[in-house]
């Protein structure tokens, strides 16, 4: 009876301990101005790429708001819902190759993303080379 709570322990440890060292799940946004979170993201694997979606917004009044800076087939689309990271393949330790939409100006960038600690994710957006850009931080939402 030991052993069987004891290996059921261990399972358990090791699923959160590998839950917690992927890019995949939710996680918080934060308003660059502010430092509050103000968005949740949901991180998610489709056809072996890393792709990402806006499942949250904090604030009650933007809760409807639409990318009206945004162009071509997210022109007016809900935030809500919209995806915002694309097509990011694993390279070692970062995912790399795809894009992110920033809905703030509507514009859209090269980017990477890189787990730095178990529950914080780097992400690095920018034009050109990845010398100039932004990064930004989000961290595991519970």
């Amino acid at each position: 009876m030991m052993k069987k709570i004891f290996l059921l322990f261990v399972i358990v440890s090791m699923s959160v301990s590998i839950n917690a060292q992927t890019i995949f799940g939710k996680w918080h946004s934060k308003n660059d101005t502010t430092g509050e979170v103000d968005s949740v993201i949901e991180v998610y694997e489709k056809e072996g790429k890393a792709f990402a979606k806006i499942i949250e917004i904090k604030n009650p009044d933007r809760k409807t708001a639409v990318c009206d800076l945004c162009e071509g087939k997210n022109k007016n689309a809900p935030i809500l819902g919209l995806n915002i990271l694309t097509g990011l393949e694993k390279d070692d330790n970062e995912w790399s190759g795809g894009e992110i939409l920033d809905p703030r100006n509507g514009k859209i960038y090269k980017c990477y993303i890189e787990l730095v600690k178990p529950n914080k994710l780097k992400l690095r957006g920018y034009i050109g080379v990845a010398l100039f850009g932004k990064t930004a931080y989000w961290e595991r939402a519970e």
